[in-house]
């Protein structure tokens, strides 16, 4: 969610429990802005929280002038010093999804694979030390959090034809009635599902708005909860396999985020809750 309207975006996404101690949005309301200048961001967005057993992690994203190039992120342990995290690979997230349990808060923490996995440990580090530092943790799971459950509204973002995406100046949100569909969002991620569509499928999209895998088609079917909230003032989705990421859309506005306040762990049992 945008650094610049975190107090009020908060307010519409404290439903769900979850939500930061004035002490802590206070110190963000300084140093947010600062990291933006420091760093020349374009825009920065508050991500949220990953909470471990004796830390927790503040997380926030920069932003650049092509919204669907990688995103610079950025860990604190006190919402006040700030460290840039090195970009996800896809060996660090295949190694990351072994690790099992929570956080401790501690960036130098090491997991051992070979304790956790032996067979993955061999398969990774193939005899070497199989050791994986909890930074590595935090960077594979954020990436795997907003690429399964980061999502944005329909026509927030249009894509150029040079392949640039841009946010929509001519978005005004979506209709209370539209609001409440989930093909009404998309993942802002790179599409999946939108290349195996025929072209018969794809004449009725427009590519310059959906050009991004909306969220009718996930599976398991049944992983988002949408809910209006405050008198249909905010419809709020929440994915019940990231449990504790939350987005808002104030309809009719431009008023839209999401944010995370979770342990990290994925909720790999939702099949069969559902």
């Amino acid at each position: 969610m945008e650094a610049q309207s975190l107090p009020a975006a908060l307010a519409l996404v404290a439903g769900g429990g979850a939500g930061l101690s004035p002490e802590d949005q206070a110190a963000l309301g300084v140093s947010l802005p600062l990291l933006q200048r420091d760093y020349r961001f374009e825009r920065v967005w508050f991500w949220g929280c990953i909470q471990g057993v004796r830390g927790t992690y503040y997380i926030a994203e920069g932003l650049g002038p092509d919204r669907a190039a990688p995103r610079s992120r950025l860990y604190s342990l006190n919402c006040l010093d700030w460290s840039l995290l090195t970009p996800a690979t896809k060996e660090m997230v295949a190694q990351a999804e072994q690790l099992k349990g929570r956080f401790q808060g501690d960036p130098s923490f090491q997991y051992d694979l070979a304790e956790i996995n032996a067979e993955a440990a061999e398969r990774f580090f193939e005899g070497g030390e199989s050791v994986i530092n909890e930074e590595a943790r935090l960077i594979a799971t954020i990436e795997e959090i907003d690429r399964e459950v980061g999502i944005v509204p329909r026509g927030a973002f249009v894509k150029t034809p040079l392949g640039s995406v841009h946010e929509n100046r001519h978005f005004e949100g979506l209709s209370l009635a539209e609001a409440k569909k989930l093909s009404s969002y998309f993942h802002f991620t790179e599409p999946v599902n939108l290349k195996n569509k025929t072209l018969l499928e794809k004449a009725n999209l427009d590519p310059s708005t959906d050009f991004l895998d909306s969220l009718e088609h996930d599976i398991p079917q049944g992983s988002w909860s949408v809910q209006v909230e405050k008198g249909g003032a905010v419809v709020v989705l929440r994915s019940l396999l990231w449990l504790g990421l939350t987005f808002y859309h104030v309809p009719m506005t431009k008023q839209y985020g999401y944010v995370y306040f979770g342990t990290g762990e994925k909720n790999l049992d939702l099949p069969f809750m559902l």
